[in-house]
């Protein structure tokens, strides 16, 4: 940037904004750092910075959807669940058993 952004004037052109909030966006600093490095308003950095973002295209990864297939699942005779604690203890309980009491069990045994 030739000039300091002290030294512009208030009514400033938006694609030089777009460069201050660019310029900020490679420093490294704080907002509240670059604003006051460069003799300007916070709230006027903030407001530049947040509509530069907004404006950029996302950066998100494309969705890409898989065909899939729904099938039962096998009859089990019995459905088991198994916790290993933090300790290496395993605890198998039945389905449907009350998580809560699991877990203290689990907390119990991880003392």
């Amino acid at each position: 940037m030739r000039r300091t952004l002290a030294r512009m004037a208030k009514q400033v052109e938006k694609p030089e904004w777009a460069r201050v909030a660019e310029a900020f966006e490679a420093s490294g600093q704080t907002q509240r750092e670059f604003a006051a490095a460069h003799g300007m308003r916070l709230s006027t950095l903030q407001s530049w910075v947040y509509r530069r973002r907004r404006a950029a295209p996302s950066r998100a990864e494309a969705v890409r959807l898989l065909p899939v297939q729904v099938a039962t699942a096998p009859a089990a005779t019995e459905s088991v669940l198994e916790v290993v604690a933090a300790g290496g203890a395993r605890v198998r309980f039945a389905a449907g058993t009350d998580v809560a009491y699991v877990a203290r069990l689990v907390a119990a045994l991880g003392r």
